[in-house]
């Protein structure tokens, strides 16, 4: 098998790979599309040293975890899961109103090269995610060819060219011109609206708060939900919130978006079809998983992208996505 066209850009950037990548896929699994080297470029520019200390939760996430609310009614959690799921921040083309996701299992790389600690973190974040959402098959991969999901963990000063490399050249021109990102999220899909492969890009070198911000919410993003809106006041999908954790409002969108029930390319009024069933399902498994976590942490949470913008000093840091 040829191998990956990242381990020989690579060799001629003069850089080793922490873990050498895999050889083959999976027995009786769909070959994965092959990352584009606009992509791979993009990771290489992503190398740079960047030492950092263990992590303890930042003061402003666990203030945010003590005040967040939790109950929600069923019209609350309907209405922000058609608000959320069904559109984008940014379309790069045209609006197609049905649902998008992954239907096949998501495999995470983290190309982070010079950075351990941000490495540590994003898997923290992907098992978190994983933990709280039924039916997600979702981990972590050191192998490139078996990733459909690849997180680039870049300095905030080569951010922007990562972007370019990534979208070209007009299309980072539109990004920026929109939203001046922080952080960025996109993802393609095929004609029948399944997600198969997505790119996060995040500052490795920002704040905690900001960076756990931007992987929560570009993460999840990346799996389906990438629009942002200002009228659903509880979740992080909303240019004026902030979280930097998996919030239970969230983990309901994630929850419904993921059974097995809502399948790629429905329409809004299939999937209001399949609520009265589904939501039951959420509620029990958000509840379970949230009362379990609990009770261990006291001994007995075409392209479409989202984004978080560099806003004025009155809004810095908040979320923003792109239509």
């Amino acid at each position: 098998m040829p191998r990956h066209p990242l381990s020989s850009i690579l060799t001629r950037a003069g850089v080793g790979m922490r873990t050498p990548p895999t050889i083959g896929l999976p027995p009786k699994r769909r070959p994965l599309p092959k990352w584009s080297a606009a992509v791979i470029t993009a990771m290489v520019i992503a190398l740079g040293t960047i030492s950092g200390a263990s992590h303890a939760e930042d003061v402003n996430i666990s203030n945010r975890r003590n005040s967040e609310r939790t109950s929600f009614t069923n019209e609350e959690i309907r209405d922000g899961f058609f608000k959320i799921a069904f559109d984008a921040e940014l379309q790069l083309g045209r609006r197609v109103g049905r649902i998008r996701k992954f239907d096949e299992p998501i495999r995470v790389f983290v190309f982070d090269q010079a950075d351990p600690k941000r490495r540590a973190e994003i898997a923290a974040i992907i098992d978190d995610i994983r933990a709280h959402v039924g039916h997600l098959d979702l981990a972590m991969t050191d192998d490139l060819e078996a990733a459909n999901l690849v997180v680039m963990l870049v300095r905030k000063q080569d951010l922007h060219r990562t972007i370019r490399f990534v979208y070209g050249r007009d299309k980072a021109s539109q990004i920026r011109r929109s939203l001046n990102p922080q952080c960025l999220s996109g993802f393609g899909k095929d004609r029948h609206y399944r997600i198969r492969h997505a790119e996060v890009i995040l500052p490795v070198d920002a704040s905690d708060f900001i960076f756990y911000d931007c992987a929560y919410e570009e993460l999840l993003q990346a799996l389906g939900p990438i629009n942002d809106d200002s009228s659903v006041p509880w979740t992080m999908f909303n240019d004026n919130v902030q979280m930097g954790f998996f919030d239970v409002y969230d983990q309901y969108i994630l929850n419904i978006l993921y059974d097995p029930r809502i399948r790629p390319g429905m329409t809004k009024a299939e999937v209001d079809k399949l609520l009265p069933e589904i939501l039951p399902a959420a509620r029990e498994w958000v509840g379970n998983t949230n009362a379990l976590r609990r009770a261990q942490a006291g001994g007995d949470s075409s392209m479409e992208l989202g984004a978080r913008c560099t806003c004025p000093a009155a809004m810095q840091g908040n979320p923003v996505t792109l239509e």
